[in-house]
């Protein structure tokens, strides 16, 4: 593959301004040029001469590795399209007494940022109009659901039983003195006292709260998305069963700060050894730490975070959860499903939209992640949603097994069930 073509900047179909050049003559309509090098099929004006796209790459390669060619006879060798390769000194001699201009030589780095403004301008924003359609509604939907200050979460803390004090004696309330009602809240974990230590009984409720609080998120990023709303309930609450506990660990990506390897949600901040005060084991927190490493150092726009929510919400393969005989409703946002499966029709409608989601991704990356940074970047996605589906797997396994904890909020019972 030439490292040119005839539309890049050092070349040109038509004939360069000043004086003309032997091979640069008009020809008439329908006649083929001619190489002013090697007398080759000629295919455009390149470096202010017209030649062929060997002579082009020929001329370039040797200014830019600046050899020193010796002719092996009399400098005089015939350069023509059988014998331009006999010898280099007399081919590049002959580019220069031809007129090739050495300062019309791009260096690499120039040639790559006029291609990608030229692809850039042949294709506008990359996308299709419905491609974009596509990632507005998305990026719509994740701003209408998504607290990134987790202010909304307050109601959900059950302060009281977070943090303990430590028995260190408090100084004697004085007669008369003001007796403040409700009691303040205990600081958050970023900003603890030196009198308040965390109780190891109390982040096991706290991480079930903050877990239903994710999920209703995910449940109200789904209903935002129109494709979804079209689906059967029983579909719909099938997706949801599937993918809610994923779509939460990339939410959570967007808060993870990766110098000091925590959470930040607003006033409140967790670490991995919050899961462990909560009962989580290592095998399960140590490759979740590695994943959202991994994944904040790619460095994702928002509409690709958006992008990787929605292709794990329409994964293909759920079926629709069937409804035990006589089984009441988990909670009031997941109702129960109807005992029969999704057709045939729904589950492509499923595939089709994850594909155009993937594809949407894949052409958001390369227009907007220039090389080197784009290289393999939809490639290492792909791995770690792979990984994501393993962590989840484990996710689940230890909820069923850390005692109360699925019981303690009827939504995350329902997702993990």
């Amino acid at each position: 593959m030439s490292t040119s073509s005839p539309s890049d900047a050092e070349s040109s179909p038509r004939p360069p301004p000043g004086p003309r050049v032997p091979g640069g003559e008009d020809t008439e309509a329908g006649e083929e040029k001619v190489c002013a090098v090697c007398g080759d099929r000629a295919t455009g004006y390149h470096f202010h001469v017209m030649t062929c796209e060997g002579c082009k790459g020929f001329f370039r390669r040797s200014i830019n590795k600046g050899v020193r060619f010796t002719c092996p006879f009399s400098r005089s060798c015939p350069v023509t399209k059988a014998k331009r390769r006999q010898c280099q000194a007399c081919r590049l001699q002959k580019c220069l007494d031809v007129g090739m201009r050495k300062d019309m030589i791009m260096s690499a780095e120039a040639l790559r940022r006029r291609r990608a403004q030229r692809r850039a301008r042949e294709r506008p924003g990359g996308l299709t109009a419905e491609q974009r359609d596509l990632i507005a509604i998305l990026i719509a939907a994740h701003r209408r659901t998504f607290d990134s200050s987790f202010s909304q979460f307050a109601h959900y803390w059950p302060a009281v039983r977070l943090y303990v004090p430590s028995p260190r004696p408090q100084s004697p309330s004085q007669p008369g003195d003001p007796v403040a009602w409700p009691p303040s809240p205990p600081p958050p974990p970023d900003c603890l006292a030196e009198d308040v230590l965390p109780d190891v009984f109390s982040m096991l409720p706290h991480i079930a709260d903050l877990s239903t609080f994710m999920i209703q998120q995910v449940i109200n990023f789904a209903k935002e998305i129109p494709a979804f709303r079209t689906l059967p309930i029983d579909a719909q609450i099938s997706l949801l069963k599937g993918a809610a506990l994923e779509i939460c660990q990339i939410q959570f990506n967007t808060v993870f700060n990766a110098e000091t390897n925590a959470w930040e949600c607003g006033q409140h901040c967790y670490t991995i050894q919050d899961g462990a005060l909560a009962g989580f084991q290592q095998i399960y927190l140590e490759p979740l730490l590695k994943f959202h490493i991994s994944l904040k150092k790619l460095r994702l726009h928002e509409a690709e975070y958006v992008l990787l929510q929605a292709m794990r919400l329409f994964s293909p393969g759920k079926r629709a959860p069937g409804t035990a005989a006589g089984r009441p409703p988990a909670s009031p946002t997941l109702t129960p499903p109807r005992p029969d499966h999704a057709g045939v029709a729904q589950r492509d409608f499923i595939d089709q939209f994850q594909e155009k989601v993937a594809l949407t991704l894949k052409s958001y990356i390369d227009h907007q992640h220039p090389m080197p940074e784009g290289r393999f970047l939809y490639a290492k996605l792909l791995l770690l949603l792979t990984e994501l589906q393993t962590l989840k797997a484990e996710n689940t396994r230890q909820i069923l097994h850390i005692q109360d904890l699925s019981s303690m909020t009827p939504l995350l019972s329902e997702i993990v069930s």
